[in-house]
């Protein structure tokens, strides 16, 4: 499991574009939370989602592309859900060599 932290800015469509490019690919949403960050000019989505490198890379390569979204990180799932999880999947950042390798797979 990963946990996908995504910054946006909130303009018409934007969280709806941010999840459709998990349901194009028929990912089970076990998370989700939207909500805003403390500057009250951009909003953040938390996404909890079982997906293999590949999957991760396609996905940010989608998120990026939206104009509004600012940033997508990482984390493990039991930094959302508090719980350990049996995940073997790395985390990764922006640019990373990996995710890199995964978009263009």
């Amino acid at each position: 499991m990963q946990a996908f932290h995504i910054h946006y800015r909130n303009t018409q469509g934007t969280l709806m574009r941010i999840l459709t490019a998990v349901s194009r690919r028929a990912l089970d949403l076990t998370y989700v939370k939207a909500d805003a960050d403390s500057n009250g000019l951009t909003y953040k989505v938390t996404l909890l989602l079982d997906v293999n490198p590949k999957q991760v890379g396609q996905l940010r390569r989608d998120w990026y592309a939206i104009v509004d979204v600012t940033d997508v990180r990482l984390a493990s799932a039991d930094s959302v859900t508090g719980q350990p999880t049996s995940s073997s999947w790395p985390t990764a950042t922006r640019g990373t060599d990996e995710t890199v390798r995964a978009a263009r797979a």
